[in-house]
């Protein structure tokens, strides 16, 4: 036979699905109001218990890491792979211009396509 939900053996779960956190009508319509959201009354309706699964989901998963799970940002260890910024030899202006159709003081000449206004 299945485990229930309330007997899931998991350390924290149990503690955190009797706090069962909810939140109560008068709470979402002041958070609607917060939020410039306008709900009809069954709106308040519906979604008070969803709001109140959602807080318990979140309670639930805070319940299950211990003191001994140390905080993660990803699943798996990463390692930085840049390469180390070396100083190497670039391009001289002339190297960089030689390919270009026209040049003006050493820099690539291209048509104006803002007027003097600019």
């Amino acid at each position: 036979m299945p485990e229930s939900p309330e007997s899931s053996g998991v350390p924290g779960v149990e503690q955190a699905r009797r706090e069962r956190p909810t939140i109560s009508r008068a709470e979402v319509s002041h958070l609607a109001d917060l939020a410039r959201i306008e709900l009809s009354d069954a709106e308040l309706d519906h979604l008070a218990p969803q709001l109140s699964v959602i807080l318990e989901s979140i309670a639930s998963i805070q319940g299950v890491a211990g003191a001994d799970v140390p905080p993660t940002s990803h699943a798996l260890p990463l390692t930085n792979v840049f390469r180390d910024d070396v100083a190497a030899r670039c391009l001289t202006a002339e190297e960089a211009l030689s390919g270009a159709p026209e040049e003006e003081q050493q820099r690539f000449k291209v048509p104006r396509i803002l007027g003097d206004e600019q």
